[in-house]
């Protein structure tokens, strides 16, 4: 009588393989789903990856925060503001060269938020929103340049008050606490037409859908632009917010051509 062992094989005599993994469309193994702790240990890497990159630049920016520091007390008279504190000079130096920072930081920002949502998009949304991550920089950069055209006007308007008894004798720290927001809240806010474009690419927002609501949406620019402007002069929200609308029209006209 045959053992049991041997009742138990195939009339072939080919031993089973291991089960094959499913395939996907194209024929490869689907992709593995990350679970919330993956997803998490992506993004702190990530974080950690922006903070390494915003210190080396820091350490850049420090060296030539001086030069850079000069070229903003421009707008002032004779172009001198005063430190109160011992410390003042060196907490200025290191603030203005962290902004420096971010900026030069910015092109590997933009790379690492984009390597860390690109994986959720389909392969048409990825193709679509790609060319749109350079631009982002670009954006930065216009903000960035706008913040440093619209600072002379700013601050004359802001000196305008003054006169001998009440005297312009310009504290260092808050004006450069004032410069460095204005750079950075023009800087960022000038990416929201990516914005705009990657939530038209994944359904939220439609071409049509921003033009009706487009007077809530002039609404909320101006209310932005009146809030993420560090100071109280008039110009700076007022070229901001036009900036911003034109943004507006120019990202809708082109969602629009996406058929979207």
């Amino acid at each position: 009588m045959a053992d049991a062992d041997t009742l138990r094989e195939p009339a072939s005599g080919v031993i089973p393989s291991d089960p094959v993994p499913p395939t996907g469309d194209a024929g490869m193994p689907e992709e593995s789903v990350m679970t919330l702790v993956d997803h998490l240990s992506e993004l702190r890497d990530r974080l950690v990856k922006c903070i390494v990159v915003i210190a080396i630049g820091t350490a850049i920016g420090f060296y030539f925060a001086p030069v850079v520091r000069n070229f903003l007390l421009e707008p002032l008279p004779n172009g001198q503001a005063q430190v109160l504190g011992p410390g003042d000079g060196f907490a200025i130096q290191l603030r203005i060269a962290v902004v420096i920072g971010i900026i030069i930081a910015m092109p590997v920002l933009l790379y690492q938020v984009w390597a860390f949502i690109a994986p959720g998009l389909t392969a048409a949304e990825r193709r679509t929103v790609r060319p749109w991550i350079p631009l982002a920089l670009v954006f930065f950069a216009i903000g960035v340049a706008l913040a440093r055209f619209v600072l002379p006007y700013a601050v004359n308007f802001l000196l305008s008050f003054t006169d001998d008894k009440l005297v312009a004798n310009i504290a260092a720290g808050p004006y450069f606490d004032f410069v460095t927001t204005m750079f950075l809240a023009f800087g960022l806010v000038m990416e929201f037409p990516i914005l705009m474009f990657g939530l038209s690419r994944v359904g939220i927002l439609t071409s049509e859908r921003l033009s009706a609501y487009r007077r809530y949406v002039i609404l909320g620019i101006a209310v932005i632009a009146a809030v993420i402007t560090p100071g109280t002069d008039i110009v700076s929200p007022v070229v901001l917010g036009l900036t911003m609308y034109v943004l507006f029209e120019v990202t809708v006209q082109v969602i629009k051509r996406t058929g979207r």
